[in-house]
């Protein structure tokens, strides 16, 4: 095995599984990611010139600093993840499954989540009152979007934008969403994300 395959292949246990002392975990919806993704995810990464500069010790304290904490939290809260298509739904659908609840993971701020951390599995896309610095994410809740006279279009091209159908715009930790990320998505991938936003079952339980 090639240096850049060992490479990758810790790349992609720490970016599942959070198994790494040297690379920092990644989001746990990553964990949604084909093998294919991850050695994408890789080599994009190997494009981006090196930084001299040292990474700053983490100044997390006890317990925090014990990766034994972190196992058990993963067996409390972490299941094996759905990557599988859903039968009977378009492929634009299960592409915005993929994209909303992995490489996007919109749950991870319109979500609210215990005292552990963990995100609830009721209340996904039910909004989120505790995001740090007093920030709140809204609801993204299909029936709430529909409310709100939302569709899929409309949302798409909000995503795309940052702007909404009233011209109102997104502010915050939203608007660095899309200026950093959904902005340069394809329209194929914006129309199946707010597919899937607008038209899913938040009655399955869905573990962080």
């Amino acid at each position: 095995m090639s240096r850049a395959q060992r490479g990758c292949g810790r790349f992609a246990r720490a970016r599942r599984q959070r198994a790494s002392r040297t690379i920092p975990p990644s989001h746990t919806r990553l964990r949604l990611f084909s093998n294919q993704d991850i050695a994408d995810l890789w080599a994009a990464f190997q494009t981006v010139p090196a930084v001299s500069k040292p990474s700053p010790q983490h100044t997390a304290s006890f317990p925090f600093d014990h990766c034994s904490g972190l196992k058990l939290w993963r067996a409390a809260y972490l299941s094996e993840p759905d990557t599988a298509s859903e039968i009977g739904r378009g492929e634009a659908w299960n592409r915005g499954k993929w994209l909303a609840r992995g490489a996007a993971h919109c749950g991870a701020c319109h979500t609210d989540r215990n005292l552990a951390g963990a995100r609830i599995g009721t209340r996904i896309f039910d909004a989120n009152d505790s995001l740090p610095c007093d920030k709140r994410a809204p609801t993204i809740m299909p029936s709430d979007l529909k409310d709100a006279g939302r569709d899929v279009d409309s949302l798409a091209y909000a995503l795309r934008t940052g702007i909404t159908p009233e011209g109102d715009v997104f502010g915050g930790n939203m608007a660095e969403v899309v200026n950093y990320g959904t902005a340069f998505l394809s329209d194929a991938d914006l129309t199946a994300m707010a597919t899937y936003i607008m038209d899913n079952d938040l009655s399955e339980i869905e573990s962080d």
